[in-house]
C-alpha cells in the first residue's frame, strides 16, 4: 500500500491471486506501515463482494483510493447484474471522463468463477495468461513464487497463494504473515 500522507509514504500489502484446478483464490497480508512504523498488522484487504458474495477482491494502494475503486466496482456489479468483466470494463471507461479517478493510487485484484483481473487506478483492466497475478509492495516476490510453485509442485491454489505470501513476507519488510484468504470453487 502506498500513498502520500503528510509527506510520508504509507506502505504495505501483498495481494496474490491463483487460479488452478477447481479453485480461484485471492489472499493478502494485513500490514500497514507509515515510514518505519507498523500502524496496523491485521488490516483486511481481501473480501467477497457481489450479489451472492461470489466475487473475490483484494486491494493495495492508498486506502481511500482503494475504497473508491471498490465502491465503483460494487456499483457497476449491481448495474450490470453481477457480470464481473462488464463491471470492470465500465469502471475503466469512467477513467476516460472522470479526472478524479485518473489520479487514484490504488490497484485491485478481482476474480469470479470465470475471470481474474487486475484493475488499476490508472484505468487498466488486465487478465493474466496463467491465472496468477499479484500487486503491492511484495507483489513481485509473491508472483515469482506462485508461478514457480504452480509449475513445479502439485500444490492446490490455496496452498500456492499461502506459500507465495509466506515467501513475500520473508523478503518484503512491508508484508507480514497475517494472511486473509478467500476461495471460490469453479
Amino acid at each position: 500500500m502506498e500513498s502520500s500522507s503528510n509527506n510520508q509514504k504509507l506502505f504495505g500489502t501483498t495481494i496474490v491471486s491463483v487460479r488452478k484446478g477447481d479453485s480461484v483464490v485471492i489472499a493478502g497480508d494485513g500490514q500497514v506501515t507509515i515510514g518505519t512504523q507498523v500502524i496496523k498488522s491485521s488490516a483486511k484487504k481481501v473480501r467477497r463482494i457481489g450479489t451472492n458474495k461470489d466475487i473475490l477482491v483484494g486491494f493495495a494502494g492508498a486506502t481511500a483510493d482503494a475504497f473508491t475503486l471498490l465502491e465503483r466496482l460494487e456499483s457497476n456489479l449491481e448495474k450490470y447484474s453481477n457480470q464481473l468483466m462488464r463491471a470492470c470494463v465500465e469502471l475503466v471507461k469512467d477513467f476516460r471522463t472522470d479526472k478524479y479517478l485518473r489520479k487514484l493510487e490504488s490497484m485491485m485484484l478481482v476474480a469470479d468463477r470465470q475471470h481474474s483481473f487486475t484493475v488499476t487506478g490508472a484505468g487498466d483492466v488486465l487478465e493474466p495468461e496463467d491465472g496468477i497475478m499479484s500487486i503491492g509492495s511484495g507483489g513481485t516476490f509473491a508472483l515469482a513464487a506462485a508461478r514457480a510453485l504452480a509449475l513445479h509442485t502439485q500444490l492446490d491454489a490455496t496452498q500456492i497463494a499461502m506459500e507465495s505470501l509466506k515467501i513475500a513476507s520473508e523478503l518484503c519488510i512491508y508484508t507480514n504473515d497475517r494472511f486473509v484468504v478467500e476461495t471460490l470453487k469453479i
